[in-house]
């Protein structure tokens, strides 16, 4: 009997790749403008450098952008960026397709729903809240909340500990078969790939169920708790 859904919030609820590389192209552009004096593709390149050393959440991109061009922060083409990036992101941050009803009709069936994120808790919450959708989730695990990253199971037994529910009781629902599909096994959750934000090409997620659409989640839940 699934009592509780619990969603990966990055590439399962909201496109954050798509959101992402329209913000960081729109900083590109205005810290050219500023003067920074180097090519987009130069930019991005640089960029993409410090993401991957850093990770994808890492908050002061630009100012080390600036840093390893000047060795110091021009302010000038620093708030430039910011101010794009900001106003870029506000726009691309929208979520899925049909994810608004999938949560209310979750809702209905009488579930808990949850979120496991590996993002910082501030930006999670910020995702979240700009979203509207703060008030839905009975609980939300972050990287903060755990210091844990998927795949471990940590995150994933301490979302089950919150909402009370055995891990047979629970569905994950995520986009990245390594981490939300092989973590959740391990607790002995049920998994659903999010094929609509696979990221990587895969081509074997491990997990019980597959989608192309969020809205097929209720279909599942009512399948399982025939």
């Amino acid at each position: 009997m699934i009592k509780a859904v619990v969603f990966d919030l990055d590439n399962t609820l909201v496109d954050f790749m798509q959101m992402k590389k329209q913000a960081i192209n729109a900083a590109v552009d205005a810290m050219i403008d500023a003067g920074i004096g180097l090519s987009k593709a130069e930019l991005h390149e640089r960029i993409d450098a410090i993401y991957k050393e850093k990770g994808i959440e890492f908050q002061n991109v630009f100012d080390q952008l600036l840093y390893d061009i000047f060795q110091k922060v021009d302010y000038k083409i620093l708030s430039a960026g910011i101010i794009a990036y900001r106003r870029a992101r506000e726009a691309a941050l929208v979520p899925y397709p049909h994810v608004y009803i999938t949560l209310i009709e979750l809702a209905k069936l009488g579930l808990k729903l949850a979120v496991v994120s590996d993002a910082p808790a501030r930006e999670a919450w910020l995702r979240l809240c700009y979203l509207n959708l703060h008030h839905i989730f009975d609980c939300v695990v972050t990287f903060d909340d755990t210091n844990e990253r998927k795949p471990s199971p940590i995150p994933f037994q301490k979302v089950l500990e919150l909402l009370n529910v055995k891990g047979e009781e629970a569905l994950m629902v995520g986009d990245w078969a390594e981490r939300d599909m092989v973590g959740a096994s391990k607790v002995g959750m049920k998994t659903v790939f999010a094929r609509y934000g696979d990221t990587f090409g895969t081509q074997f997620s491990g997990a019980d169920y597959e989608i192309d659409d969020i809205q097929e989640v209720v279909e599942i839940v009512k399948k399982e708790n025939r």
